[in-house]
């Protein structure tokens, strides 16, 4: 019997106006504990959430996952680092980016992939200026405006 279709996306809303993308990747994350049920409750904040090299590896960190409401001893810590699971070619290049004044890695968006593992979307970035910003909000106004129909 297949599974049903996982609907947990969670996004980072604020990445895109800060951020401007460049490439992006999948990754695994190494969890303990409670924290798939909490992720599947979709008791997680991306607010806050980049990444950093440690010792070879990309760990995530500023992800909050909740504690789950009906765990009891094998409860897990809600604001500690994660580690991510990519591949060693993708870890050099992102190393290598992440190295260049400028460009940092953020999370974009935590999903549930269909064989049930918990998947976040990390992106390398680079910060938008002022008048970037303000220019992302004209045009998503003029694309709004476009789309009812209306003449600007």
């Amino acid at each position: 019997m297949p599974k049903a279709k996982s609907s947990i996306q969670i996004k980072n809303r604020r990445a895109s106006f800060d951020y401007e993308f460049l490439e992006t990747y999948t990754a695994g994350i190494q969890l303990v504990g409670t924290e798939i049920k909490s992720i599947r409750a979709g008791k997680v904040s991306l607010q806050d959430a980049w990444c950093y090299f440690s010792g070879g590896d990309l760990y995530v960190s500023g992800m909050n996952i909740a504690q789950y409401s009906w765990g009891s001893w094998g409860q897990h810590e809600p604001a500690r680092d994660r580690r991510l699971l990519l591949n060693r070619k993708e870890l050099r290049h992102l190393s290598q980016e992440d190295k260049k004044k400028g460009l940092t890695i953020i999370a974009v968006k935590l999903f549930i992939a269909d064989n049930g593992y918990a998947k976040l979307v990390i992106a390398l970035a680079k910060g938008k200026k002022e008048y970037d910003k303000r220019q992302s909000i004209k045009e998503k106004d003029t694309r709004r405006e476009l789309e009812r129909g209306g003449i600007l």
